[in-house]
């Protein structure tokens, strides 16, 4: 189920049900990978007072900014960093190739990774904008399957066979051992598969959960946009970015120290990784923002619900009110589940307030992380976890614990994590 809500998510993913110009035109670029080309119907649309075509722009706009994405770290031939002596010791093997999915990328700088950073922040909070206005009114509902969407991940101006949300599906469900919507448990065959219905019934509800969801996507990149992350750009995404020209490009397997090449480099550019967490913050403004991000997720979640709760259809949900039918009956949405959510809500707002402090390990006082969103000039990681980076944000109060989270913690129980990625 995680992976169909990701694939939700990421694709952004909806037509008009609606017969409209720019709902067909949305549908049919949407199906066949080409989202940009029906934004500007679809954003006039939008200016003209049409909600509904607001959310369809928000999609849109969402799809654009992942293919985007997607195509700048295929471009600068991005890659999972090896991890060969970890490999040893889990029994996955000691071969891994880091070859990059691009034979030929092209060479990255750190400023060019803050360019690709910074485009993909400024399309997420455009759709944010689009999902806005689509949810501040209208009674519509935009019936999408997530899987036939098309995305160009490399860039090459086509769409091949294997460029489909489904397909993306199928390869995480087997990464990880994980079923897809319609796939059998770990371990298990079906035979015949089952046809299953995996479209989605979008509305205006749904309209304020992708702009949460897009807070949630930007929230991260802001903060590393605030600070100056260039020694660590030199020290270690090599292992990323394997044949783009970065610093120690051509020392990644040299001569061995204790396993072989490829693991002492690996282990030798993870303890420059650690040592170069330390970023002076280049925007203090920026860096504000993101307490700012982050209470915005908390506030367009309460408004998502109070649109979820006024509902009186029940047209396939992505999340459903206890009144409605949900399309994952594993994870049952019922009054308890949302009063649950509210007060987890408010307890993060608290936090964020920095009213509820948040608790360390090494003190007796909490921190207070309003104050280090406002006020902090550096951030060392290392010497925020050990204790004496975290002396100017401590202070007297109340500090979150178990019991702050008691409701969410008794309802939702193990399954805690998936309720909140699903609730956003």
């Amino acid at each position: 189920m995680k992976q169909f809500l990701v694939l939700a998510a990421l694709a952004g993913l909806a037509v008009p049900a609606m017969a409209s110009e720019a709902g067909d035109l949305a549908r049919d670029q949407l199906y066949a990978g080409n989202a940009a080309q029906s934004i500007p119907a679809t954003s006039e649309d939008c200016d003209g007072g049409n909600q509904e075509a607001c959310f369809a722009l928000g999609l849109l706009t969402l799809v654009g900014a992942y293919e985007g994405f997607a195509q700048d770290l295929y471009r600068y031939g991005a890659t999972v960093p090896g991890t060969t002596a970890a490999g040893m010791l889990f029994g996955l093997g000691t071969q891994q190739d880091l070859a990059p999915a691009n034979p030929n990328p092209e060479p990255l700088t750190y400023l060019g990774l803050r360019t690709v950073l910074g485009d993909f922040l400024l399309d997420l909070d455009a759709a944010r904008a689009a999902f806005e206005k689509g949810g501040e009114a209208g009674d519509y509902v935009l019936t999408i399957d997530p899987l036939k969407v098309r995305v160009d991940f490399n860039g090459d101006g086509k769409h091949d066979d294997g460029e489909t949300l489904a397909t993306l599906l199928n390869s995480v469900g087997e990464f990880a051992d994980i079923p897809a919507p319609d796939g059998p448990p770990p371990g298990k065959t079906k035979t015949p598969p089952t046809p299953q219905d995996t479209s989605i019934g979008f509305d205006r509800a749904d309209s304020l959960w992708f702009a949460g969801y897009s807070q949630v996507a930007a929230a991260p990149i802001d903060l590393i946009l605030a600070h100056d992350f260039s020694d660590f750009f030199n020290a270690y995404l090599h292992q990323v970015f394997p044949k783009s020209g970065l610093p120690m490009q051509d020392y990644m397997s040299g001569g061995v120290l204790f396993l072989d090449a490829n693991s002492d480099a690996g282990i030798a550019d993870m303890v420059a990784a650690i040592h170069t967490m330390n970023f002076p913050v280049l925007d203090t403004a920026r860096l504000a923002g993101v307490l700012t991000r982050l209470k915005s997720i908390t506030a367009l979640s309460r408004k998502n619900w109070d649109a979820i709760l006024a509902e009186t259809d029940d047209n396939r949900e992505l999340v459903p009110s206890p009144s409605q039918t949900p399309l994952f009956p594993d994870m049952p949405v019922t009054q308890e589940t949302v009063d649950a959510w509210m007060a987890t809500l408010d307890t993060v707002d608290e936090v964020l307030d920095g009213n509820l402090l948040v608790p360390h390990w090494r003190f007796k006082q909490g921190f207070d992380l309003k104050a280090y969103f406002e006020t902090t000039t550096r951030t060392d990681i290392i010497m925020l976890l050990t204790g004496s980076g975290a002396l100017p944000y401590l202070k007297d109060g109340p500090i979150a614990d178990a019991a702050s989270f008691a409701e969410a913690n008794r309802v939702f129980g193990t399954n805690w994590l998936n309720y909140a990625f699903w609730f956003n």
